[in-house]
C-alpha cells in the first residue's frame, strides 16, 4: 500500500506547519496496529496535512496512499480514512480532480463489509463518480439492501446531495426521498428525508411538516433510550480527533437531523420557532439540548420578538442534565437584553448554585461562569450583590468589567470594591496587565470618578519594561476620559503623554478635562499625519469632539474618507462633518460603507444620529434595515457572541433616525 512512497520528495512539500518529510511516518502510523499510533496519525493529519480543511500539495501526495488504505480490509478504522478523503475533495477544485480520477474506489467501498466505511463511501461516491445514472442507481439499491441504520441516513443525505448536483437527474431521486419520508421506515429515516426535502423540493413537504417532525422527534427518541449502547457512553483516546468527537452533541445524529431541516427552513420563522418550541418542551432532555443550540442559530440570524423561545431556554436552566444547563446558559448570555425573559430562571440557577459563579483554566485567571454572566449581561440588577461576593474573592474574573457595563447605573455599589481591587495590583509583575484591565474597564463604564488616585498611579508607576504596559497605560486614559473631571495630578499626567503612542487617547481625556484647544490640537494632528491607521482613528473620534474649533484638520480628515478601510473612512466622514459640517462629502461615504461593510453600520447609523436633519438623505437606509427581518451581521454557521448586540443597538440607532425624521415632517406639516 505504501509502494512509491519514498519516491516522493516529501521534503519539498508542504503541509500547515512547513515541511512536509513528516507525512510518510503519519500515513505509516494509519496502518499501525497499535490503536494509539493509529489515532495519533489521524491527528497529524488533520492537524497539518488537512489543517482546519485546508489543502495543501502534500495534502494531494496523500491521496493514492489513503485510498491504497482505506482499500485494504487488513486496515483497521478505515471509516476515518475514508471520511478524511471526501473532506480533502470536499469544495477543493484541484483536490476534487485528484479525488475524481480514482472515485472508482468508493463503488466498492460503498459496498464493504464495514458499515464505517459504507457510510463515509456515500458521500464520495456522489461527489467524485461523475456518472449521475449510475450513482443513483447504486445509492437505491443500497437502500434497499443496508439494514444499518447509521448508513441508511447516510444513504439520505447523499440523495440530497445528489438531487442538488445533477437537478437533471432529480425526479427519481425525489421520488425515492418522498418514499422513504413515510411510514413503515424508521422515525429517523424519516426525519432525514423530510430534511433533504426541504433542501432540494420545499414544495413537495407535507402541510403538517412541523407537528409531524415534532412526533418523529419524539417516537425517534424513544427508539434511542431504548437502544443506548454502552460505548455510545465511551470518551475515546486522548488526541485531538478524540477531543473533537467529545464536542459535539451527546446525539450528534439527532442534532444533524435537526439543523439540516433548521437551515432548510431558513426565514420561515414561524415555522423554525413553531418546531423549537416542540423540541424545548420534548420530555427527552436531549432532544431539548440540541433544541437549545438550534435556537441560538435563529436568534443569531433573525429579528423579532424571540421574548416567549427565549423563556423556554431559561426554563432549561433547572434541569439536572448538565450538558442541557450549560448549552442554555451559554446560548443565553449572547442574547444579552434579549434574555430577560429568562432572567428568572438565571436569578434562580445563580442563588442556588453559587459553585458555578466562576469558571476555572489550566492556566490564567477565572472567568465568570455562564449563569452569572448571561444574568449580568441581560441587565438584570440582581446579578450586582453576586458579582460583589465574586468581587470579594482572591482573583477577580478576566471578564468581570465587560459584563458590568451591560448593568448600568445599578452596578454603582460595587465601585468601592473595583478601586480597592486596583489600587493593589502590583505595578512590575507580568500579571498587572491581567489584573488590571478587567478593573479598569469596569471603572469605566460606571464613570467612577472616586478612582482618579488609583488610575493615575497605574500610569505613572508602571515601568517601561512591563508586558502591555500600553495597553494598561491607554485604558487608564481611557477611563480619566470617562470621569472627565479636573483632580490634582491629570492634567500633568495627560500632557506629558501627548508625546507617547498613547497621545489621542490623551488629548482627548485633556480636552474631556480643559476643554482647550490649543493643548491637544498639534498632537492631533500629528496622529492625523501618521501611518498608523489605528492611531489615525482615534485622532479623528477626538477631532469630531473638538468640532469647528478643529477645522485645520479638515484636509487630513479628507484624507481619511478616501483611505481603504471602511472602519477608517467612516470615522474620518464624521469627524469631517463634524468639523466641517460638509455633507456634500461625507454623505456619499456614508452611503457607500453602509452598502458595501455591514460591519460598519453601527458607526454609519451613530453618525446619522448625531447629525440630525443633516443625515435626512440616508434616512432611507435605517427605514430598510428596520424593515430587513435576517440580523445585518449573520452568516451561516457563524458564532459572532457580539453578532445580536451589535444588531441589536444598530435597531435602536435606526429607529431613533427614523424617529427623528418624523418628528421633523410633523414640524414641516
Amino acid at each position: 500500500m505504501f509502494t512509491g512512497i519514498d519516491e516522493v520528495d516529501w521534503a519539498s512539500l508542504r503541509h500547515a506547519y512547513g515541511s512536509a518529510e513528516d507525512v510518510p511516518e503519519l500515513l505509516r502510523g494509519l496502518a499501525s496496529t497499535d490503536p494509539a499510533e493509529r489515532a495519533s496519525a489521524l491527528d497529524g493529519m488533520y492537524g497539518a496535512v488537512h489543517h482546519e480543511g485546508s489543502v495543501y500539495d502534500s495534502t494531494l501526495a496523500c491521496v493514492p496512499f489513503l485510498f491504497a488504505l482505506a482499500t485494504d480490509e487488513e486496515v483497521a478504522e478505515r471509516g476515518e480514512l475514508v471520511e478524511l478523503l471526501v473532506s480533502i475533495g470536499r469544495g477543493h477544485g484541484s483536490a476534487e480532480a485528484v479525488l475524481v480520477a480514482g472515485a472508482e474506489a468508493f463503488v466498492a467501498l460503498a459496498d464493504d463489509r464495514d458499515s464505517c466505511v459504507r457510510r463515509a463511501a456515500a458521500e464520495g461516491l456522489v461527489r467524485f463518480l461523475d456518472q449521475p445514472t449510475r450513482v443513483l442507481g447504486l445509492l437505491r439499491q443500497r437502500i434497499t439492501a443496508e439494514r444499518d441504520d447509521r448508513v441508511l441516513l447516510a444513504l439520505v443525505e447523499s440523495l440530497g446531495l445528489f438531487v442538488r448536483r445533477y437537478p437533471a437527474h432529480a425526479a427519481e431521486a425525489l421520488d425515492t426521498l418522498l418514499a422513504l419520508g413515510v411510514p413503515p421506515y424508521d422515525p429517523g429515516l424519516r426525519l432525514a428525508a423530510l430534511g433533504q426535502l426541504a433542501c432540494c423540493a420545499p414544495d413537495l413537504l407535507p402541510a403538517d411538516l412541523v407537528p409531524t417532525v415534532v412526533d418523529l422527534l419524539g417516537e425517534r427518541s424513544e427508539q434511542r433510550r431504548s437502544g443506548l449502547r454502552a460505548q455510545d457512553y465511551i470518551d475515546g483516546p486522548d488526541t485531538l480527533a478524540g477531543r473533537l468527537r467529545r464536542l459535539r452533541p451527546s446525539d450528534e445524529e439527532g442534532a444533524q437531523l435537526v439543523r439540516t431541516l433548521h437551515t432548510a427552513l431558513g426565514g420561515r420563522v414561524a415555522d423554525r420557532i413553531a418546531l423549537l418550541e416542540g423540541q424545548l418542551t420534548a420530555p427527552d432532555p436531549t432532544d431539548r439540548c440540541n433544541g437549545v443550540w438550534m435556537s441560538a442559530g435563529l436568534f443569531r440570524e433573525w429579528r423579532g420578538d424571540h421574548s416567549a423561545l427565549v423563556a423556554l431556554v431559561g426554563e432549561q436552566l433547572g434541569t439536572e442534565a448538565y450538558r442541557l444547563r450549560d448549552a442554555a446558559s451559554s446560548v443565553l448570555g449572547e442574547l444579552f437584553h434579549l434574555a430577560a425573559s429568562a432572567a428568572d430562571h438565571l436569578h434562580a440557577l445563580v442563588i442556588a448554585r453559587p459553585e458555578l459563579w466562576t469558571q476555572r483554566w489550566e492556566r490564567g485567571a477565572p472567568a465568570l461562569g455562564c449563569a452569572l454572566k448571561s444574568l449580568a449581561r441581560s441587565g438584570d440588577p440582581r446579578a450586582t450583590p453576586v458579582l460583589a461576593e465574586v468581587l470579594a474573592g482572591p482573583v477577580v474574573p478576566d471578564d468581570l468589567g465587560r459584563v458590568i457595563v451591560h448593568l448600568g447605573r445599578s452596578a454603582a455599589p460595587l465601585a468601592p470594591a473595583l478601586r480597592y481591587r486596583l489600587g493593589r495590583v502590583p505595578l512590575d509583575s507580568p500579571e498587572t496587565s491581567a489584573r488590571a484591565l478587567p478593573l479598569l474597564s469596569a471603572l469605566t463604564a460606571l464613570a467612577d470618578r472616586e478612582a482618579v488616585p488609583e488610575v493615575l498611579r497605574l500610569v505613572r508607576g508602571m515601568p517601561d519594561g512591563v508586558r502591555s504596559r500600553q495597553r494598561v497605560v491607554g485604558s487608564a486614559v481611557r477611563a480619566l476620559d470617562a470621569f472627565g473631571v479636573v483632580a490634582e495630578g491629570v492634567v500633568p499626567v495627560l500632557r506629558g503623554l501627548l508625546e507617547s503612542e498613547c497621545a489621542g487617547v490623551a488629548a482627548g481625556a485633556l480636552w474631556s478635562v480643559e476643554g482647550d484647544v490649543s493643548a491637544v490640537l498639534p498632537s492631533l494632528l500629528r496622529e492625523l499625519a501618521g501611518s498608523d491607521g489605528q492611531r489615525r482613528r482615534v485622532a479623528a473620534e477626538v477631532l469630531a469632539r473638538v468640532g469647528v474649533s478643529a477645522r485645520v484638520a479638515s484636509d487630513g480628515l479628507a484624507r481619511m474618507v478616501e483611505a481603504d478601510c471602511a472602519e477608517e473612512r467612516v470615522t474620518g466622514a464624521q469627524a469631517l462633518w463634524r468639523v466641517t459640517g460638509d455633507t456634500e462629502r461625507v454623505l456619499p461615504v456614508l452611503r457607500s460603507a453602509w452598502t458595501g461593510h455591514p460591519r460598519v453600520r453601527g458607526a454609519v447609523a451613530a453618525c446619522l444620529v448625531g447629525m440630525g436633519a443633516a443625515g435626512a438623505p440616508l434616512r432611507d437606509l435605517a427605514e430598510a434595515e428596520l424593515a430587513a427581518p435576517r440580523r445585518h451581521l449573520a452568516r451561516a454557521g457563524g458564532h459572532g457572541s457580539q453578532d445580536v448586540l451589535a444588531d441589536e443597538r444598530l435597531l435602536g440607532m435606526c429607529r431613533e433616525v427614523v424617529a427623528g425624521g418624523c418628528a421633523e415632517d410633523g414640524r414641516e406639516g
